[in-house]
This record gives structure tokens, C-alpha cells and sequence, in this order.
């Protein structure tokens, strides 16, 4: 049955790739020479069920879809109220990496633009976190970015159920032209809402988001979220049950950038993308889902894996607004 269900998801990947439509992220080198025909879909359960088709090997950096578990980090370590004190809980309708603020806080929006982003990696808790070796040696890569570092891919690796690596040369060419993530630093900076210097800040995010995944692993990422923080792998406490849910309602609204409302009304699913051609979506108690693909369309997401999920969530009423309520495996099992 196992290779049946995989067999279905391969069908899927059929589908979705016959549109090769959208284009690579060509302002980062690495992305830019990326392969495009590389296709990966990775469902895994809350009860520890997975399967995968296609490139599910193939490692990728997770990019910004590192977003929504450094969030839920950061409000396990210092709480709710003070993440809320530094960074918004609305959706913005503008790009992702646009250059605004909320009007009469200074706040960003979200947590998922990546002004949001920026301001809430400084936010975890490094304190007790030693020195990551890792990377080459910078004044912007200061004892306090490496512990933080050492925090976030613990963190990020706990989520996934084992551990992850950094791509050091995939940070330091993205670091190389990080002209308007440093822009975004010294916004937030000027308006209060960045505590360390803009350098830093901007160093230790693109260090997160060069951590590298396949598509395996964000599902279980994603599963992690669905399963109220446990992962469903080993049974592993992650993060706490409030921290899954606020972060599952942040990905709902504001997730897909300035695509959410769409996202959320024609497909339904809690969700997250990266320019590297991930994306996850989580159905809470029940499913992490994860698609990889390079090619993205105008607001940053990829082609093919919003065709995926938009299939899945039509094939598997696995829209949130759906009266209908099924366990993913077994309405799988059952068509098959």
C-alpha cells in the first residue's frame, strides 16, 4: 500500500510538472544555476506516517521557510507578549522582502515578511548555547550571532528529527549581495525594533536560512507543527502546544506573502514558501505536507508546488473550511 500511495504522489508530480511556467531565483548564485527539473512531494503524518516521491533526497536551503519554526523558537524562549512587543501579527498585502513597517509602532508586520524575519532571529534565546565553529570568520559573525546560530539549528534540527548542516558557501555568496535584507536591517534598526547591529542581524538570518533540508524533512518539520510540537518521529517535545498554534495562525494569514488570501481561500492549507522552490503546509492534528520545485512565480513561491498542494487540497478535501474531516493515509489507502 506504501508504494501504491507513492505511486499516486508521483502521478502528482506528473501533473503539476507539465507546467514549467515561473523562473529561478536569479539573484542569488546558488538558486540562480539551480537544476529546475528537480521535483520532490513528502507527506508525513502526525501519527509518524510518511512517504515521499521523486527528488526526495535532493538537500535545498530551507530558505524562508525557516521562518515559521524560528518564530515558534523564539516564543518558547522569551514569550508571546515580548515577541508581540517587537513584531506584528498582521498580514502586510506587499512583498516579502519590502521595505515597510507597521504605521505608529515601528513594528514589522509579520514574522514571515523577511523585516518580520530579521527581527524575530535576534529574538531567540543564545545565552546558553555555545559558539557555532562553523562559516568563516567575520566581524559580523560575533560570538553572540554564533550561539544564536548554534540555537537555531538545534532548534531547526529537533523539529526535523535529526541533524541538520549549514551550507557555509551558499551563506556567504547570499550574504555577498545581501544589499536590501541589510536596507531592511538598518530600517528596523533606525525605528527601535532591531537590538543588535544590522550587520549581525542580517549575517545570522541568512546563516538560518542557508541551513540545508531535503523535502523529507520539512514535511516532518511540518508534522511537527501538525502534532501540537511533538515530532511524531520519536516523540520529542519541540516546542510548546501555544507556540504551534500561534505560529500554525500566522502561517495561515500571512504565509504566502502577499498570495495569502489567495492561498488560504483556494487551497486552504496553513503555509509557508521559500525561493529555494520549498513549501510546507500543515493540517493541524493531522499532516505536514512539503513540495519542492524551483521555479516560482511573481511572488516569490514555486510553480509546480503551489500546482501540488492545490491538488492535493482538491483531490483530499484537506481545505480548512471543509465540513469533511478524513485521516490523509487512510482516504489515500481507501482511493488507491
Amino acid at each position: 500500500m506504501q508504494e501504491s500511495i507513492n505511486t499516486y504522489l508521483r502521478e502528482v508530480l506528473r501533473e503539476s510538472g507539465e507546467d514549467v511556467s515561473g523562473k529561478l531565483a536569479a539573484y542569488i548564485p546558488r538558486l540562480r544555476d539551480a537544476d529546475e527539473n528537480l521535483q520532490a512531494l513528502a507527506l508525513a503524518t502526525a501519527d509518524g506516517q510518511e512517504c515521499s516521491a521523486g527528488d526526495d533526497e535532493h538537500l535545498f536551503t530551507i530558505q524562508s521557510i525557516s521562518k515559521p519554526f524560528v518564530y515558534a523558537l523564539a516564543l518558547d524562549d522569551i514569550g508571546l507578549d515580548r515577541v508581540r512587543d517587537m513584531v506584528g501579527m498582521e498580514p502586510s498585502g506587499e512583498a516579502f522582502n519590502e521595505l515597510s513597517l507597521e504605521g505608529g509602532t515601528g513594528r514589522p508586520l509579520n514574522p514571515m515578511i523577511n523585516a518580520g524575519a530579521i527581527a524575530t532571529h535576534h529574538l531567540v534565546d543564545h545565552s546558553s548555547h555555545e559558539q557555532h565553529p562553523g562559516g568563516q570568520e567575520s566581524l559580523s559573525r560575533t560570538p553572540e550571532v554564533r550561539s544564536r546560530t548554534t540555537r537555531i539549528l538545534d532548534g531547526l534540527s529537533a523539529f526535523a528529527g535529526r541533524q541538520l548542516e549549514i551550507d557555509w558557501d551558499a551563506a556567504e555568496e547570499e550574504y555577498a549581495s545581501a544589499y536590501r535584507n541589510m536596507a531592511i536591517a538598518h530600517m528596523l534598526k533606525s525605528h527601535g525594533s532591531l537590538e543588535t547591529e544590522p550587520d549581525e542581524a542580517v549575517r545570522g538570518y541568512i546563516d538560518q536560512c542557508s541551513i540545508m533540508v531535503t523535502v523529507k524533512d520539512i514535511a516532518r518539520m511540518a508534522a511537527t507543527l501538525a502534532n501540537n510540537g511533538v515530532n511524531p518521529e520519536n516523540g520529542d517535545r519541540v516546542i510548546s502546544a501555544e507556540s504551534a498554534r500561534t505560529t500554525l495562525g500566522i502561517m495561515a494569514t500571512c504565509g504566502m506573502y502577499d498570495a495569502s488570501g489567495r492561498w488560504l481561500t483556494q487551497i486552504g492549507i496553513p503555509a509557508k514558501s521559500g525561493i529555494s522552490g520549498g513549501i510546507i503546509g500543515v493540517l493541524p492534528g493531522q499532516v505536514g505536507i512539503a513540495s519542492f520545485a524551483p521555479r516560482l512565480n511573481e511572488e516569490g513561491s514555486s510553480v509546480q508546488g503551489v500546482a501540488m498542494f492545490q491538488h492535493l487540497s482538491n483531490e483530499l478535501s484537506l481545505h480548512l473550511m471543509s465540513n469533511q474531516r478524513i485521516n490523509v493515509i487512510e482516504e489515500l489507502q481507501r482511493r488507491l
